[in-house]
């Protein structure tokens, strides 16, 4: 038998939204999770438990609605293994998809699953170091670099967020699009006129705070212009 389990949406800020629902069917909860991971998730999700009922002997949490999580989703992930370690119950959260994927990844968690314990290797007999080819280490060097860069750019990016979000808010507003939309524009025209994304934010916020605001730079306008038309066409 399948009960509901009505969950509202919570409001986390302007352009941020965060819902989770779901039902319990027999025993096991299914929770759906859809919008962004950011500062206040884990209290929405606190909710979201709080009304699972007491019989409950497993929780598996949907992640494929999120389109978007900071630092905070590892808060999220917390309190969900610590919400099954109280209870005593197995949980899982699946089905990660785009930049919440690619966060777990940077953080060194399982994507199918960050809630699954690590295997443990079993010891190995000590071999001979085997040389590795010339090629093959530079192209490690390279991949290694990339991501380093990667990840410094992604700690910036989750630092600025205030100015990002605002200007988000107001490409929304301003051209009727999604807040994942937005946040795509944003990006694409920072790596259209190689300007880094909060610049690319705080001017957008800038030339519309008053009416004789000043304008976006014209490389940086051309940019956006481009990105607006990839994204929104």
């Amino acid at each position: 038998m399948t009960s509901a389990v009505p969950i509202s949406p919570a409001v986390l800020g302007r352009g941020r939204s965060l819902a989770v629902d779901g039902h319990v069917d027999e025993s096991r909860a299914v929770l759906t999770t859809r919008g962004e991971l950011v500062h206040g998730c884990a209290d929405v999700l606190a909710r979201a438990l709080a009304d699972l009922p007491d019989a409950v002997s497993r929780i598996d949490a949907d992640m494929s609605g999120v389109v978007f999580m900071d630092t905070a989703g590892l808060d999220f992930l917390k309190a969900l293994r610590d919400h099954g370690d109280r209870l005593r119950v197995p949980v899982t959260a699946r089905h990660w998809n785009g930049q919440p994927r690619r966060i777990l990844e940077l953080a060194g968690l399982d994507t199918t699953d960050p809630l699954r314990a690590p295997a443990r290797r079993a010891p190995q007999e000590p071999t001979d170091p085997v040389p590795m080819p010339s090629a093959v280490a530079l192209e490690r060097a390279e991949q290694l670099h990339s991501l380093r860069e990667e990840i410094e750019q992604l700690r910036f990016a989750i630092s600025s967020r205030p100015v990002i979000d605002q200007a988000r808010g107001i490409l929304m507003a301003m051209h009727a699009c999604t807040s994942e939309q937005a946040w795509h524009i944003l990006r694409e025209a920072s790596q259209l006129s190689n300007t880094k994304l909060r610049t690319v934010a705080a001017t957008v916020t800038a030339s519309t705070e008053r009416p004789d605001g000043p304008p976006p730079p014209t490389e940086l306008r051309e940019a956006l212009r481009t990105a607006l038309e990839r994204c929104l066409n």
